[in-house]
C-alpha cells in the first residue's frame, strides 16, 4: 500500500491517503495565495508514489517540476519554519505537451474523436447549428467519410450545402447529389446555417485550432507511464498560449477527461490512483455550458472514480464549480479569499459551509485571515468521511518553483519517452480527398480500373495523374487549379452518368458498414443513449 502523502502541518501533520485520492478534490483561493504551490506539492508526492499526473501549466511556472529546487529563499524559510530537517531539492520525470507543438510534443485528436457535442461547444454553436453539425457527422458515417482534420470538416460542410438550382436533386451529373439528399433526409439543412458554422470554424482556425486536429492522434496510455525508478510521469500541458482561447482550452481538457472515461476499464477501489488529473482554471469548463453538457460533466466526474482516476479542480472561488460537481470533491484545500464584494462574501460563506465544522475554528472568519501558504484543509479519512477542517501550513515543494530556460526544456524533450512519436504530422486520405475524387470523377475511374481495367477508368486515372488532381491534399498551384477545372469538365462530359453512378455506388456501399463503427468519445456517446 502506498505511503500517506504528507501535505501540510499545523499542530499535527495532515496526510492525504492515496486510496482516497480518486475521490477527487478542490484547490481554491484568491490569486497569489498559494494554489499553484499546493498543486505542485501534491503532484510531486503522487509522482513519488508511482502515480502519473496530468496538469495544465497556465502561467508557465509548473515547468520547474522538471528541475531540482531547494535554493529558493522563501522555500527554505518555509522548510525551516516547519522544522523539515532533511529538506533537499529533487527533480521529477516530466513530459511536455503543447497543442501548438511549440514548447512540447504536439497534442492532436481527430474531428471524429472530438465528436459533434464537444465541437459545438468549442465553436459556440446554438441548438440549430449544433443540429446541422450532427447531421454532417451522420452523413460522414453513412458515406464512409473519415473526419480527421479541419479540411475534412470544411469539405463535408460544403458537400451538404443544398443546391439552390432547379435541377433534380439526384441528377446524375452531380456526384455530391447523394450526400446532399442524405443530409436533407435528416432535416432542413440551410445554406445560411452551414455558412455560420464555416465562419465559426474560421474563428477557431485563427485561434490555432487547426493544429489540434490531425494525426497521429494522442494515445492516452502515453500519459500513464512511470520512469525507470517507478515514479509516475508528470505530464505538463503548456497552456499559456492556449489560455488566450479559453473555450478551446476548456473543451480540450474536457475531451481528454471524456477519453479517459471511455478508454479505461473499471477497476474499483485501488490502493492508489492510476492517474491524477488537475483541471486548472476550472471555471472555464462550466461558464455558459448548456444543461445537457453540465449533466454529462457531472456524470463523468462521478463515474470516472471507478476507473482509478482522481480529478482535482483548481479555481479561485468554490462557487465557480456547480453544486452537483462540488458534492463529488471529497478532498478540499481552501486558501485565502477576500470578501470585498457581495459575490466574494457569498463565496466565503459557501466555502465555509462545505467543510466539516471544527468547534475550535470560525471557518468563515479564518478564510479571510489566511496568509500566503496557509490553507484550510479537510481530506477524507480511511472510512470515507471528511476530517474536521484544520488551519495548516502547506509543505514546500522539492522541485523548482517557477519557469525553466529554453535549453532546459529542450534537454527534457530530447530525452522524452515519446520523442518522435507525435512530432511529425501524418496526412492520411480522408473526407477531403475522397470528396475531391468524387467531384473529379477519379473515385469512379479508380473503381473501374480495379475491377478489370475499363477504358474509362484508365482515362480518368491518366488525366488525374497528368494534371495533379489525384494526389494527396495540399496547396495547389494556379496551373493545377485550372487543370482541375478542365479535368472536371472533361470527366463530366465524356464519362457522364456512368462515372457518377459508380461514385454513388462506392460511397453508399462502404459508408453503411464502416461509418456506423466510428466512435466519438464518452460524452457524445452518453448523449445518444
Amino acid at each position: 500500500m502506498a505511503d500517506p502523502i504528507l501535505v501540510a502541518e499545523s499542530k499535527e501533520q495532515i496526510f492525504l491517503l492515496p486510496k482516497m485520492a480518486n475521490r477527487h478534490g478542490l484547490i481554491a483561493g484568491a490569486t497569489g495565495t498559494g494554489k499553484t504551490v499546493t498543486l505542485q506539492t501534491l503532484a510531486e508526492n503522487f509522482s513519488a508514489r508511482g502515480v502519473p499526473v496530468f496538469l495544465a501549466d497556465v502561467k508557465g511556472d509548473l515547468a520547474g517540476l522538471s528541475q531540482p529546487g531547494g535554493n529558493n529563499p522563501e522555500v527554505l524559510e518555509r522548510a525551516k519554519e516547519l522544522k523539515i530537517d532533511d529538506f533537499k531539492g529533487e527533480a521529477y520525470p516530466v513530459v511536455f505537451w503543447d497543442v501548438f507543438g511549440e514548447q512540447g510534443h504536439p497534442v492532436r485528436a481527430t474531428v471524429t474523436e472530438m465528436g459533434p457535442l464537444l465541437l459545438a461547444r468549442m465553436l459556440d454553436l446554438n441548438d440549430v447549428q449544433e443540429g446541422v453539425l450532427n447531421v454532417a457527422f451522420r452523413v460522414a458515417d453513412e458515406n464512409g467519410l473519415t473526419l480527421i482534420d479541419m479540411k475534412d470538416l470544411r469539405a463535408l460542410l460544403d458537400a451538404i450545402v443544398p443546391d439552390t438550382s432547379k435541377k433534380p436533386a439526384d441528377r446524375d451529373d452531380d456526384p455530391l447529389a447523394p450526400i446532399r439528399k442524405a443530409a436533407q433526409g435528416f432535416g432542413n439543412v440551410t445554406r445560411a446555417t452551414v455558412g455560420t458554422i464555416q465562419r465559426q470554424l474560421l474563428v477557431l482556425e485563427n485561434q490555432g485550432g487547426t493544429k489540434f486536429f490531425g494525426e497521429p492522434a494522442l494515445t492516452l496510455k502515453d500519459f500513464m507511464k512511470t520512469d525507470s525508478d517507478g515514479r509516475g510521469m508528470v505530464n505538463i500541458l503548456v497552456a499559456d498560449k492556449l489560455m488566450q482561447s479559453p473555450r478551446l482550452y476548456a473543451t480540450f481538457l474536457l475531451w481528454m477527461l471524456s477519453e479517459l472515461f471511455e478508454e479505461l476499464p473499471e477497476v474499483g477501489d485501488l490502493p492508489k490512483p492510476k492517474l491524477v488529473f488537475f483541471f486548472d482554471e476550472a471555471h472555464l469548463l462550466f461558464n455558459d455550458a448548456p444543461k445537457a453538457l453540465m449533466d454529462k460533466i457531472e456524470q463523468v466526474v462521478r463515474l470516472i472514480r471507478s476507473k482509478g482516476v482522481g480529478v482535482y479542480f483548481v479555481t479561485q472561488n468554490p462557487i465557480d464549480v456547480p453544486d452537483k460537481v462540488l458534492a463529488q470533491l471529497g478532498n478540499r484545500v481552501q486558501h485565502a479569499l477576500r470578501a470585498f464584494t457581495p459575490r466574494d462574501q457569498k463565496a466565503v460563506a459557501a466555502a465555509a459551509q462545505t467543510f466539516r465544522p471544527n468547534p475550535k475554528l470560525d471557518t468563515a472568519q479564518v478564510i479571510m485571515e489566511l496568509g500566503k501558504g496557509e490553507a484550510l484543509v479537510s481530506f477524507l479519512e480511511g472510512n470515507g468521511t471528511p476530517a474536521m477542517v484544520e488551519r495548516v501550513m502547506i509543505r514546500p515543494p522539492t522541485a523548482r518553483i517557477g519557469p525553466i530556460t529554453p535549453e532546459e526544456r529542450k534537454a527534457i524533450m530530447n530525452n522524452s519517452p515519446v520523442k518522435g512519436k507525435y512530432d511529425t504530422e501524418i496526412d492520411s486520405e480522408s473526407a477531403y480527398e475522397m470528396l475531391q475524387k468524387r467531384v473529379a470523377g477519379t473515385a469512379a475511374s479508380a473503381d473501374g480500373a480495379a475491377g478489370g481495367g475499363g477504358i474509362l477508368g484508365q482515362i480518368g486515372s491518366i488525366v488525374g495523374t497528368i494534371f495533379g488532381t489525384n494526389v494527396s491534399r495540399g496547396r495547389m498551384s494556379t496551373g493545377q487549379v485550372i487543370a482541375r477545372s478542365v479535368t472536371r469538365s472533361v470527366t463530366n462530359k465524356v464519362v457522364g452518368g456512368i462515372a457518377a453512378d459508380l461514385g454513388k455506388s462506392m460511397g453508399g456501399s462502404i459508408g453503411g458498414s464502416v461509418g456506423r463503427a466510428l466512435v466519438r468519445g464518452a460524452l457524445g456517446g452518453l448523449l445518444r443513449r
